[in-house]
């Protein structure tokens, strides 16, 4: 099974991440890490850090010579911040602020962390409920990732709404369209709504506002049998979703249609199953189901969609609040901020979705080495007589044939 722990505060020296039951022998390389990272500073209406943050990366154990070796794989990334400004104030050693924060901010573990942990301070806990956290994530799933691609899956994920605009899904995207992907602006498919998604950021931006949205993740090439039905905690799904709720400011995660299933009759609101005696192999038409039926992947691909909401840390604070010192209204302060975050999400979507299924493929094949887990993998096809992925028959019909019930 595979296991990770991150560490360290958006100002602090450095992030680190411990990323432990990777297989001996998958080829890692801090350029490999860099790239991920890079792919989570992309989009329109990110704010000025994403210009200067370096993340250099140290890969400081688990690896040798470009591959794993069976050990935990620990990688620090340094906060090229951290000399310059935030060496006092957010010093290790005893001491005290320069300034206490004292009015949280709606929206945020403000107010919430300061009184469970009995805080006069909002810095000590936004410092580590800040999405900066998430850098840390990408770089464990890179490492899930490369795991994964072993045994030919492949994640990827683009994005579908950005405030009150959003694209028309008539299929999810391939592997191939990754790069046009990540060469969009915002990451989105179809240029014509791109370009009315930056007018709505600029829009936003204007007047110091902040905006959300949503993204779908694809994972291709799933095999069959990931997760379980035999225990909550083992279902495939429930699992995605909790990584995905986890990642700061995401508020809902569907599997598949979705919201719109629940619309639908029985009879218009599952993935029917298709064999081909030529082939040897199972299909579905559809992916309404999301590639999971019964906590188990299928084989079809893996299709998930992650609402997040408007940042709430504007660059025009009028959100109200309490001044946690006096007692007296205020609004809230004002850190640096994003516009909006939904394209950078989208990668950290990708990382969480890479590290569960990372998790249930070694549980499934298991192997102390890359060679022995693909090996596993292999011989598990070849009890299947069929490969582990299902054929996609139509992407041009992904909720279905039949309309949605009003």
């Amino acid at each position: 099974m595979l296991r990770y722990l991150t560490a360290g505060e958006s100002h602090g020296q450095s992030l680190v991440v411990i990323v432990e039951g990777l297989p001996a022998g998958l080829s890692v390389t801090t350029e490999q890490l860099g790239a991920e990272l890079a792919r989570r500073r992309l989009g329109y209406g990110r704010g000025p850090r994403m210009r200067f943050e370096a993340d250099e990366l140290v890969l400081l154990s688990g690896v040798r010579h470009g591959r794993t070796l069976g050990s935990p794989v620990a990688v620090e990334i340094k906060n090229s911040e951290w000399a310059r400004k935030w060496t006092e104030e957010m010093s290790p050693a005893p001491g005290l602020p320069t300034k206490k924060l004292t009015k949280p901010r709606p929206g945020h573990a403000d107010l919430a962390g300061m009184l469970k942990y009995g805080f006069d301070d909002a810095r000590d806990v936004l410092e580590r409920a800040s999405a900066r956290e998430t850098a840390a994530r990408v770089v464990a799933g890179a490492l899930a990732k490369a795991l994964v691609a072993e045994i030919g899956i492949q994640i990827l994920s683009h994005v579908v709404q950005i405030g009150e605009v959003k694209t028309e899904r008539t299929s999810i995207p391939s592997p191939g369209d990754l790069e046009r992907i990540d060469s969009s602006e915002v990451r989105c498919l179809d240029e014509r709504v791109e370009q009315l998604m930056i007018a709505e950021i600029k829009s936003a931006a204007k007047v110091g506002d902040s905006l959300g949205g949503s993204v779908e993740v694809v994972g291709h090439g799933v095999p069959v049998g990931l997760g379980s039905h035999v225990h909550w905690d083992r279902k495939l799904d429930s699992q995605l979703a909790g990584a995905l709720m986890s990642i700061q400011a995401v508020k809902a995660v569907s599997i598949g249609a979705g919201i719109e299933v629940a619309r639908r009759r029985g009879s218009d609101a599952h993935d029917a199953i298709k064999f081909d005696s030529e082939s040897g192999q199972y299909s579905r038409p559809t992916w309404l189901s999301g590639g999971i039926e019964g906590g188990i992947s299928n084989g079809a691909p893996l299709v998930a969609e992650v609402w997040m909401k408007p940042l709430a840390t504007l660059n025009r604070p009028v959100l109200e609040t309490v001044d946690t010192a006096t007692k007296e209204p205020a609004l809230s302060f004002k850190e640096r901020t994003d516009v909006v975050a939904v394209p950078a999400m989208g990668v950290v979507a990708e990382a969480m979705v890479a590290l569960v299924l990372a998790n249930e493929a070694t549980r499934k094949f298991g192997g102390d080495s890359v060679a022995e887990f693909v090996r596993n993998w292999e011989g598990f096809c070849n009890h299947l007589s069929a490969t582990p992925s299902a054929v996609f028959a139509d992407q041009s019909e992904p909720l279905g044939a039949g309309e949605a019930d009003d």
